[in-house]
């Protein structure tokens, strides 16, 4: 059971790897096109969505998850769950930001690849939670991991709001450049305000996910087969 553990986390792996190069190929080829002048720093926007940083994350722990279910038996080094819950939270809550405030929303990437972006919003999401539930090795977690969780999407935000007033929006020409509509202030008559209210959701969300992904690290693994 762990092998087969193991080749799904690789096949994973495989398919969301797939999902970021082909978006940002056809990103790239957008760009050109379309006389982008500063092609790196739009691959550094590319790199700066968090679903993306995210996606990176989780291909990370599913191959390192699969190195070692085929080396260990028993649990996973308690570093690895930690590492675990914490993509797992980010995971769960792309997939739910996403779906319920994004999907019909035209992203500032250049154009959606649609397969990928499936990928990268939905299948991977709902499988790094699932892998989360049934998968071996996992170790219980202290309620004080919740800090371990939130300290990413703290540094991300801060990166985001700093970066974003001196970067310049190639695709719409304004001089600023932020991943998601909720982060840039210039879309609403609250400016900052309305940044912050979405920030404290988005933290809150994060937080209770991370609860949640906590509380299941306590309760004893799901068998399968």
């Amino acid at each position: 059971m762990r092998i087969a553990f193991a080749i799904i986390r690789v096949v994973a792996a495989a398919a969301i790897i797939a999902a970021i190069i082909g978006q940002l190929i056809t990103s790239i080829g957008y760009w050109t096109g379309h006389g982008y002048q500063d092609i790196p720093n739009s691959v550094v926007n590319f790199f700066s969505f968090f679903t993306i940083e995210s996606n990176v994350g989780t291909v990370a722990v599913c191959l390192i998850g699969a190195v070692l279910l085929v080396i260990r038996k028993g649990e996973d080094p308690h570093w690895f769950t930690i590492l675990r819950a914490v993509i797992v939270t980010y995971m769960a809550v792309t997939g739910i930001v996403y779906n319920l405030l994004l999907r019909n929303i035209e992203l500032p990437q250049g154009v959606t690849l649609e397969w990928s972006n499936e990928i990268l919003h939905v299948v991977a999401p709902l499988y790094i939670v699932l892998d989360w539930l049934f998968a071996p090795g996992r170790t219980a977690l202290a309620w004080k991991h919740i800090w371990t969780i939130v300290a990413f999407p703290i540094v991300w935000g801060v990166y985001t709001l700093v970066r974003g007033p001196f970067t310049i929006d190639e695709l719409s020409q304004k001089p600023y450049w932020y991943p998601y509509p909720f982060m840039n202030p210039n879309l609403s008559q609250n400016g900052y305000l309305s940044v912050a209210f979405y920030l404290i959701m988005i933290a809150l969300t994060i937080g209770a996910v991370g609860a949640g992904v906590i509380w299941v690290s306590k309760r004893k693994r799901v068998a399968v087969g």
